[in-house]
């Protein structure tokens, strides 16, 4: 009875932590087309030129990342912007970070999902594989404590669309104030961090090596 009673626990133990598991991808070679999609943060504000985390994760994975963020977008705008983008670079792999300037605009965080789940349909219906940078949320919390947390619809809409979500890496940098220019962005040494954990959580899911 008891060996009964373990291996029935085991087998539910290993189907939980089956469940919990991020989606795996297939691994993309050097030189393959990826596009960072995003706002200021993709774009690389508050550092210099050649500092921004798509061309540091260039750096680190020979991938030829097309940097597609813009100061100020949402992703509201964004999901009109993506076609036109997808058609003409052709990637393999989207990188998706947008949504903080939704919740500046102080937009429900049920409205940003569904803008973020057209991107990823739009993605997917390119042919290309997608991954969702977490971002996070406005709090009055995070902002006492200096330690934002991401908001909850990126870990939903993984769930939700079978899509890897890179959490917390984001949402560290900017809990670091030597590696933050200003409130909402990271400097050059918080994006060298930012490429670092994006790059590490990528190889997680099996597209980067």
């Amino acid at each position: 009875m008891r060996r009964r009673r373990f291996l029935a626990f085991t087998a539910t133990a290993a189907l939980l932590a089956a469940c919990g598991r991020q989606p795996k991808l297939a691994a993309l070679p050097a030189g393959s087309v990826v596009l960072a999609f995003g706002d200021s943060v993709t774009h690389g504000t508050g550092a210099a030129p050649g500092e921004d985390w798509p061309t540091r994760l260039a750096a680190l994975t020979g991938w030829t990342v097309v940097n597609a963020g813009i100061p100020g977008d949402t992703a509201a705008n964004g999901k009109g912007r993506i076609g036109a983008l997808l058609d003409e670079h052709r990637p393999a792999l989207v990188i998706v970070e947008i949504g903080g300037n939704d919740f500046l605009k102080r937009r429900p965080q049920a409205t940003v999902k569904e803008d973020l789940r057209a991107i990823l349909a739009a993605v997917r219906a390119a042919g290309a594989q997608a991954v969702l940078v977490a971002v996070p949320e406005l709090s009055l919390l995070g902002a006492v404590t200096r330690k934002p947390s991401d908001a909850p619809i990126y870990a939903e809409l993984g769930d939700e669309e079978k899509v890897p979500v890179i959490a917390d890496v984001f949402a560290d940098v900017l809990g670091e104030a030597e590696l933050r220019a200003d409130a909402i962005h990271p400097n050059g040494r918080g994006y060298a961090r930012m490429a670092d954990g994006l790059h590490a959580a990528l190889r997680r899911v099996g597209l980067a090596g």
